[in-house]
């Protein structure tokens, strides 16, 4: 369990900036109210969803995607992050809790193809080497790119 604590405008506009030019399926892993899935698809990375295992939680960011003309357009999924499959997954983004980092680094390392980028909000990846990183104190995002995750685990 994480505490939920949104994030701040600046935030999701840095993360985002880490994402600029991607494409293919961006998630958000703890999403939350939805806030970051939905300024991705509005930037034009598709398709983008957010697992959350919160229900009230997940009943903002779908009133969210209704409001902002997004129903339909954008999922929000009550899964467990541990139990989804990612292998599809090119860009994922994460604002967890330190604790989680570790185990988390463990499964993105397993599943997430080469070419995905893992965007990184309020804390780093401990052991990773962040290939760019946008903002200062909690405001700063840092960004992964799993091919050279891999080459330095080596």
């Amino acid at each position: 369990q994480v505490p939920y604590q949104p994030s701040s405008p600046r935030q999701v506009a840095n993360a985002l900036a880490l994402l600029r030019g991607r494409a293919g399926k961006t998630v958000d892993l703890g999403s939350g109210d939805g806030r970051l899935v939905l300024e991705a698809h509005r930037q034009g990375l598709r398709p983008a969803l957010g697992y959350e295992l919160n229900p009230w939680l997940l009943c903002l960011a779908n009133y969210r995607a209704w409001k902002a003309g997004y129903h339909g357009k954008v999922s929000f999924l009550k899964k467990d992050l541990w139990k989804v499959n990612l292998s599809d997954c090119h860009n994922v983004i994460v604002f967890l809790a330190p604790s989680v980092k570790p185990p988390l680094a463990t499964k993105l390392l397993a599943e997430l193809p080469d070419d995905a980028r893992v965007v990184a909000g309020r804390f780093p990846f401990p052991s990773w080497t962040p290939s760019s990183t946008l903002g200062q104190g909690l405001e700063q995002v840092w960004a992964y790119d799993m091919k050279e995750v891999r080459r330095e685990a080596q």
